[in-house]
């Protein structure tokens, strides 16, 4: 008993020494310089193609991304739940997101991570995992950022006919594809 008392006083005295915060950062942000993330950065951003939206806050994070797969809004380390059109309902389980920025070349890249993530219509469904490359140069006005988006998918169908079936990937959807990104002026 008295050595059950000692081990949780080393213990309470060990938390507060290192506090019980989580250090599972959701997402990483680097500046190149070490400083601050620019202002102009900060706000919602929108593509001109593939459903894209990323909503970056001051600190560098990303408070929530919409992303090509299924339009959805996801939030990064957390699972999101939509009902599908069609019936039945995706789940998209995010993973830890990175954000880079370099002040001296103005190049900003983003990695979204969906661990995992499953549509279901009815019996049949796909499921699988993505990662997204987003890199690539802000304007001089900060207004545009002028993307190269690379997407590293994998797809598996779970179809009556066919169950648990990886879809190869054309090596032409591997290719990184121009996006343009624009800074949503708010009101």
């Amino acid at each position: 008993m008295k050595q059950l008392v000692v081990l949780i006083g080393c213990a309470v005295v060990l938390l507060g020494f290192v506090g019980c915060q989580s250090t599972n950062k959701r997402v990483e942000v680097i500046i190149e310089d070490g400083g601050q993330f620019p202002e102009f950065l900060v706000g919602t951003w929108k593509a001109n193609k593939g459903g894209w939206e990323i909503v970056f806050e001051p600190d560098g994070t990303i408070s929530s991304a919409v992303i090509p797969l299924g339009r959805t809004k996801v939030k990064p380390g957390q699972t999101t739940v939509v009902p599908m059109k069609l019936g039945g309902k995706g789940v998209y389980k995010a993973g830890n997101w990175l954000v880079q920025y370099s002040p001296v070349s103005r190049e900003l890249t983003v990695e979204i991570v969906i661990e995992s993530f499953r549509a279901q219509i009815g019996p049949s469904a796909v499921k699988g995992s993505t990662r997204d490359y987003l890199t690539g140069t802000v304007s001089e006005d900060g207004k545009l950022w002028d993307v190269a988006w690379l997407s590293v998918p994998k797809y598996i169908v779970d179809i009556p006919e066919r169950r648990n079936q990886e879809l190869p990937i054309d090596p032409y959807y591997n290719e990184a594809k121009t996006v343009l990104f624009e800074k949503v002026v708010e009101n």
